[in-house]
């Protein structure tokens, strides 16, 4: 890794202010965007999950820009297991798949089995003991999809049901939101 994307990855901390001076670092240098995306799946990193927190923030203004390694980051997904990575990627992933079906001013376009990297993961993700807003991301994303695979929707409707009783008032409210839209 770069010293100086190392340097930017050693200030962030979990402060928005400094997230977003990380990401602003990565526009201002858009060279360092792929050695990004490599150290936010490398978990031998000390920094990778403040690696993703700053993709986070990237993806927000040029998410097109994980175009090209989109075999990549989606064939990666299944490697995070900190929480604090896997929140801004479950974010990423619902930020991917409605750009690729939206067809937004950001164009994304997913492969197959790019498709089915991200639903397995986000299923992996609502069945393992994930934090919330994990949780929340991987459903949202997985209702996406569901409205092109029509197994989807079924199977997260049970998994939202079942797991219904046991999860935070966050995790309720966005079942309740997306049982109703699936029903």
């Amino acid at each position: 890794m770069s010293s100086e994307l190392q340097k930017t990855l050693d200030y962030v901390n979990a402060y928005r202010e400094n997230r977003l001076k990380g990401a602003q670092s990565v526009l201002e240098n858009p060279d360092y965007f792929t050695e990004l995306i490599f150290a936010c799946f490398d978990i031998s990193n000390k920094n990778y999950h403040k690696a993703c927190w700053v993709l986070e923030f990237v993806s927000y203004e040029k998410l097109e820009w994980l175009q090209p390694h989109l075999n990549f980051f989606c064939s990666s997904l299944k490697k995070l297991k900190d929480e604090s990575a896997i929140r801004p990627i479950a974010k990423i992933c619902q930020l991917l798949v409605t750009a690729h079906y939206k067809k937004s001013e950001t164009i994304i376009t997913l492969s197959e089995t790019q498709l089915q990297d991200i639903i397995e993961t986000c299923f992996d993700w609502l069945i393992t003991d994930t934090k919330v807003a994990a949780k929340a991301y991987a459903m949202r994303t997985l209702y996406i999809l569901g409205k092109q695979y029509d197994w989807i929707h079924p199977e997260l409707q049970i998994i939202m049901t079942k797991d219904y009783a046991n999860h935070t008032a966050a995790y309720k409210a966005v079942a309740r939101e997306l049982l109703k839209k699936i029903k």
